[in-house]
């Protein structure tokens, strides 16, 4: 049972933060955005949910869950007969509104902050969240958020939404800082809603990835003790990530791609297990059949595996579904840490100029991030804060504050991590 008091401080905090900034708080870029800007960057996150829509089976019906001003829905309803969003903040659903006038088809609505009441069973082809289950501070609204999506959806409807999957911990979540869900969860769910698990990505970094296809009431439970038919080929295997016929044994790049012709449709990350070299691999992704009737099947590598060839197997619901096939491992290369990118801490989207006095470095292959040290003018930064974004990548964020009276104009930040000196980073101080 959600409490009325949580849901009634979600709703204050998002509408004290829609009349402060709404564009800041939906699109984290920076301060003050005119209109333009703001939707131009929903242009990445489109194209994410646009690849997706391939596993969409019709095209009358589309719900985003947590919609804001519309970012999202105005891009996305030329690919529905309808859209609607739906959001807990009221002065968000007005700023919807005034935004998706010229849009006919999009229907934003003030709802719950928990259920969608306000929408029949079997309504919707495609039901979305972004960025959105991160900020709320109770596991019971998000479940019941999920819950509520399966209702909702269409028979062989598609639900794919993110939340926080970052380890939990004791602290006290609230509206900004939300509830993290774990992967376990995430199947648990799936299998006592009967919802085929398709994709669990990103794992243990604030921005999770699940897909599911909603199918019949009792469809896990019919599973068990069916005969498969060994009729899929593993036609070529390849790293996830380089797309190379050899994966590392370790590491972000220790990852696979199986593809898989005559999948079974049903086949989903809950019932299926692929092993390499008799070591179960952890399931992330299955993807679509193309028109050659070929899937995409991603796995992460096993701790403890050896390098040279070694076979892989797919099994589902306890039965080989396609012979054994063999790709080559190859021992990890030298952890090497690096910076990626370097922008302002606060108004991201300003790049290297440093406007609000904040500073953001991301690094990747940080192994100890207790050793990163930073100097601008000779001087040491100040209130330097470390996140790690992604623990498979060992990418970290370091957000710190730029020393007292530094001067407008150009810059260099010197970077280091122990005894391991970056090359200057040039930035602009405004």
């Amino acid at each position: 049972m959600e409490d009325p008091k949580v849901l009634e401080r979600m709703r204050a905090d998002w509408n004290e933060r829609a009349g402060e900034d709404a564009y800041y708080y939906v699109a984290f870029g920076r301060r003050e955005q005119d209109d333009e800007e703001f939707f131009s960057t929903a242009s990445d996150i489109v194209k994410g949910l646009v690849w997706d829509l391939k596993r969409v089976r019709g095209r009358d019906a589309a719900l985003e869950i947590g919609c804001g001003p519309g970012r999202l829905m105005r891009p996305l309803s030329r690919n529905f007969g309808e859209i609607h969003g739906v959001d807990v903040s009221d002065e968000m659903i007005r700023l919807a509104g005034e935004r998706l006038r010229e849009t006919p088809n999009a229907h934003p609505h003030h709802s719950s902050g928990s259920d969608l009441a306000l929408f029949p069973d079997d309504k919707f082809d495609f039901v979305y969240s972004y960025a959105v289950f991160q900020h709320i501070p109770s596991r019971e609204v998000v479940f019941s958020y999920l819950r509520e999506a399966r209702r909702v959806l269409k028979p062989g409807g598609i639900l794919r939404c993110q939340m926080n999957g970052l380890p939990p911990h004791a602290k006290q979540y609230d509206t900004w800082s939300g509830v993290r869900i774990t992967e376990d969860e995430i199947r648990q769910f799936a299998r006592e809603q009967d919802m085929q698990l398709l994709v669990v990505e990103q794992i243990w970094t604030q921005y999770m990835w699940i897909t599911c296809r909603k199918r019949p009431a009792g469809w896990s439970a019919s599973l068990p003790g069916r005969r498969v038919p060994r009729a899929s080929v593993i036609r070529k295997i390849s790293n996830a990530l380089t797309g190379e016929a050899v994966a590392p044994v370790r590491g972000p790049l220790a990852a696979l791609s199986l593809w898989v012709e005559g999948l079974p449709d049903e086949a989903d990350l809950n019932h299926m297990t692929v092993t390499a070299d008799g070591l179960a691999c952890r399931l992330i992704y299955i993807g679509e059949p193309e028109k050659d009737g070929i899937a995409q099947v991603n796995v992460a590598l096993p701790e403890g595996l050896r390098t040279g060839m070694v076979p892989v197997e797919m099994v589902w619901l306890g039965q080989p579904v396609a012979e054994p096939a063999w790709v080559r491992i190859m021992p990890a290369g030298p952890s090497v840490p690096r910076v990626t990118t370097i922008a302002d801490g606060i108004n991201i989207l300003s790049g290297t100029r440093i406007v609000t006095g904040s500073v953001k470095i991301t690094m990747h292959e940080v192994g100890d991030a207790t050793q990163f040290h930073a100097t601008i003018e000779g001087q040491g930064v100040l209130e330097i804060e470390s996140f790690c974004a992604d623990p498979v990548s060992e990418r970290w964020e370091f957000n710190f504050r730029l020393p007292e009276r530094i001067a407008a104009g150009p810059h260099e930040v010197l970077v280091s991590l122990g005894k391991r000196h970056f090359a200057p980073l040039a930035i602009e101080v405004a």
